[in-house]
C-alpha cells in the first residue's frame, strides 16, 4: 500500500509519528498519511455520479419489485445493495490507515478503517535489525537495455519493499514504496526502536 498510502521517513514528521514510553521499552508508532485534497475531489464526484445513477433508477427498481416475479426482485435488490456498498466502500478507502508498531524485537502491523482496527499481524523479528528492503521490478526496462540518453526518463525503476525476518526466518511483507531513498529512510528510522 506504500505507493498510495505512504508512511513518514523521518522523526520530525511529529503528526503521523507516536513515541511510547512503557518502563524501559521505547516504541514508535508509524501512521500512513492521508490521500491527498485532489482524490477528495474525484470521490466528491464518484459519489455524484453513484447519487444520480441512485435516484434514476429508483423508479424501475420499485416496478421491478411490484412485479412479484422472484428473479426480478433479485435483480432489483442486488442493484440496490450495490449502489449502496460501493460508495460506502470507497468511504472506507478514504478512511483506511495502515499503522506499524517497533518495539525492539517485535513489529506490529495494524490495518484500520474509520480508525477501527480490522486486522493486526504480530511478527516476532530475529534480532531488532531484521528489517531488510527488496528491489522489484515487475517488467523488462526496456529503455534501460537501449542505452539511448533520450530514453532515461522513460526507464523502468520498478519499487522497493519491506520485509521483516521472523524468529523462524521467513521473510514478510511489510511495505513498499517507489522511491528507495524514503524505503531506506523508514528503515532505518525501524531498526532505531
Amino acid at each position: 500500500m506504500g505507493l498510495m498510502y505512504m508512511f513518514p521517513v523521518s522523526e520530525d514528521e511529529q503528526d503521523r509519528i507516536d513515541f511510547v514510553n512503557t518502563g524501559s521499552t521505547k516504541s514508535i508508532v508509524l501512521k500512513t498519511y492521508g490521500l491527498p485534497l485532489v482524490f477528495w475531489g474525484y470521490l466528491i464526484a464518484i459519489l455524484a455520479v453513484i447519487g444520480a445513477m441512485y435516484l434514476a433508477v429508483q423508479g424501475p427498481i420499485r416496478k421491478l419489485i411490484e412485479t412479484g416475479d422472484s428473479i426480478n426482485i433479485y435483480l432489483a435488490y442486488t442493484v440496490q445493495a450495490t449502489l449502496i456498498i460501493l460508495p460506502l466502500t470507497l468511504i472506507a478507502l478514504y478512511f483506511y490507515e495502515k499503522l506499524i508498531t517497533k518495539s525492539k524485537e517485535s513489529l506490529i502491523i495494524t490495518h484500520r478503517v474509520f480508525w477501527i482496527p480490522i486486522w493486526k499481524k504480530v511478527i516476532e523479528l530475529k534480532d531488532s535489525d531484521s528489517v531488510e528492503i527488496n528491489h522489484f521490478m515487475d517488467s523488462p526496462n526496456v529503455a534501460k537495455m537501449r542505452k539511448d540518453a533520450s530514453m532515461k526518463g522513460f526507464e523502468n525503476k520498478g519499487y522497493y519493499e519491506l520485509y521483516a525476518t521472523n524468529s523462524k526466518n521467513q521473510s514478510i511483507f511489510v511495505d513498499r514504496h517507489s522511491r528507495k531513498a524514503d524505503m531506506v529512510k523508514m528503515r532505518d528510522l525501524l531498526r532505531k526502536y
